[in-house]
């Protein structure tokens, strides 16, 4: 199998002078009479390294059987002319193409038996060969889709159809596109997306089963996530499979529940141009979800600028309600869980966001935390009475609550518990506080010398006006 021996002979007035006789005999009803003809001349076409003339005769071989509708023979003839010795890259490369614009005709009056008879056909012969991988690629992402297809059929068992997502899925899996150097990016990005879905929805089937979770497929996708170059996304010819990719990923942080990786992706949704000029609909709803996710976030310092700056964004400024939840949020004071409750509670509860209980009590404890950083600032020590009446809680959550934030580093306290004092403020050193006052010092002297200079010009600068 090689392009680089040298043409010995040019067959194509033997190959013009055949063609009208095995067409004359193909007409007679004597088909194989015609292929034998034909393969005789392929092999001297073959052996004396002419493409042109031997492409001619393999497509002919391969028409003549579709044409007569001998799919048997068709499939035959593939296997073997693309594995003959000697066989021409081109030729094989031009027989498998020819073969698969055959497919859509052959599965709408042939059906899906004969149609998979040669899609099996052609992934067979093209296994293994680089300079067929895209061809691999594409007939192997028309079989995933019918294994997916056979998943969506309602008649079928609940089992096969299980069993056909699964192998629609591995199917796939198993192509490694973005290695391929003759594949067009956009092609292997739509392949990267369909695989992330496939996958995707495989672990959503596996999880619902409560047999077998679907982490595998889970870490998969965000492997997958990771082949996707997003700079690539950027371009305007490509939005649509930016936003195909940050609604997969999107359902990949949900299932974790990452909230902050949650937001930007919406942030990145709400940055299309499309998007972004769509207020009405969708811009305004990917703007609300960036709310609702940075706010239901972990507080930390990636978290804390991603608020503010969507904070001072003149376009949240248009959805009043979510601009004073979000101002609650970056304002240093106390936010009195049931206040919270009676001002959005009914609102927020009504979107699909907070529809689910778990994300409801996750703002609850995001509200508590904010509390807790808030009294922190303002108090260094408070009886843990008042604290639990600040922040609307038990004594058994409140300790549970700041032993949190204590281990993630939010805050720092220590609990006195046969006091019953909470203190919000480590106990200094004296070389602690002897490094303050020595730093202080300096800057002291600093800005003293700086003023004596400014005073010694000022008095200069009279001297030589007075003069």
């Amino acid at each position: 199998m090689s392009d680089n021996k040298k043409q010995e002979k040019d067959f194509t007035p033997e190959v013009t002078t055949l063609l009208p006789e095995t067409s004359s005999l193909v007409k007679a009803g004597k088909l194989q009479e015609a292929l034998d003809k034909l393969s005789i001349l392929e092999k001297q076409t073959r052996n004396a390294a002419d493409p042109k003339s031997t492409t001619t005769l393999v497509k002919t071989i391969a028409a003549y059987c579709y044409d007569a509708r001998d799919f048997d023979r068709l499939n035959s003839n593939i296997t073997v002319l693309t594995k003959k010795h000697g066989q021409l890259k081109s030729v094989i490369q031009a027989l498998v193409e020819q073969a698969m614009g055959w497919l859509e005709d052959i599965r709408k009056k042939d059906g899906d038996k004969t149609w998979l008879q040669l899609v099996e056909t052609l992934r067979e012969v093209t296994e293994g060969k680089i300079f067929l991988e895209t061809p691999r690629a594409r007939v192997t992402l028309l079989l995933s889709q019918y294994h997916e297809d056979i998943y969506k059929k309602a008649s079928t068992p609940l089992e096969e159809k299980r069993k056909s997502l699964e192998t629609a899925s591995e199917l796939l899996a198993d192509l490694q596109v973005e290695t391929y150097s003759s594949m067009e990016r956009r092609e292997k990005t739509e392949f990267i997306l369909e695989q992330m879905r496939l996958l995707i929805t495989v672990a959503r089937q596996k999880d619902d089963a409560a047999k077998e979770g679907g982490d595998a497929e889970w870490a998969k996708a965000r492997v997958g996530g990771r082949k996707v170059n997003e700079g690539f996304l950027k371009e305007p010819e490509n939005e649509d499979l930016k936003l195909k990719f940050y609604d997969l990923m999107i359902q990949h942080a949900l299932h974790r529940s990452a909230y902050l990786d949650v937001a930007k992706y919406y942030h990145k949704v709400w940055e299309t141009p499309s998007i972004k000029e769509d207020v009405k609909d969708k811009g305004k709803s990917a703007l609300e979800h960036i709310v609702y996710y940075i706010v239901l976030s972990p507080h930390d310092n990636e978290q804390s600028d991603m608020l503010n700056r969507i904070y001072i964004n003149p376009e949240l400024e248009k959805l009043q309600l979510h601009y004073n939840l979000v101002k609650c949020f970056v304002t240093r004071e106390l936010m009195r869980w049931p206040g919270i409750v009676e001002l959005y509670g009914e609102f927020l509860r009504s979107t699909p966001v907070f529809s689910i209980e778990k994300r409801w009590e996750d703002m609850h404890t995001r509200v508590i935390e904010h509390n807790i950083r808030v009294v922190a600032t303002y108090y260094t020590r408070i009886t843990l009475s008042r604290l639990t009446s600040l922040l609307d809680l038990d004594r058994k959550q409140t300790e549970d609550t700041m032993a949190r934030l204590v281990v993630d580093k939010t805050i720092w306290a220590r609990i006195d518990r046969p006091a019953e004092i909470v203190t919000f403020r480590n106990q200094r050193t004296a070389e602690d506080v002897m490094n303050d006052w020595s730093s202080d010092m300096q800057k002291l002297l600093a800005l003293s010398e700086k003023s004596w200079m400014a005073v010694n010009a000022a008095i200069a600068a009279q001297s030589r006006v007075k003069s």
